[in-house]
């Protein structure tokens, strides 16, 4: 009988870990609205963080160079929109290097 409880708690506490989001964030890293532009020659990278179970927001989180200090973008502001649709855009063409060439 003790083996059978045993048992039963063992799934239980199975189901409940599964079940967990497993997010590496688990919340927010912005806590406001965000800056509404950066200078892009201060800018090292910006990552961008979709909306997910921890964080119903959209982040851009720009590193700065040099300090390499974390900076919040405001997802809204026409700098980031335009970074947005940038990036979307390379994303979609072929590399410039990726064309054949004659070899003559």
């Amino acid at each position: 009988m003790r083996s059978a409880a045993f048992i039963l708690l063992a799934c239980l506490l199975l189901v409940d870990v599964k079940g967990m989001s497993q997010s590496p964030k688990g919340r927010c890293y912005c806590m406001d609205a965000g800056v509404k532009f950066i200078l892009p020659k201060l800018i090292e990278k910006i990552e961008v963080y979709y909306p997910s179970p921890s964080c119903e927001n959209m982040e851009l989180v720009a590193t700065l160079k040099g300090s390499g200090e974390l900076k919040c973008l405001n997802p809204k502001s026409r700098f980031a929109r335009n970074f947005i649709k940038n990036a979307q855009r390379q994303k979609r063409s072929p590399a410039n290097g990726s064309r054949g060439r004659n070899a003559s």
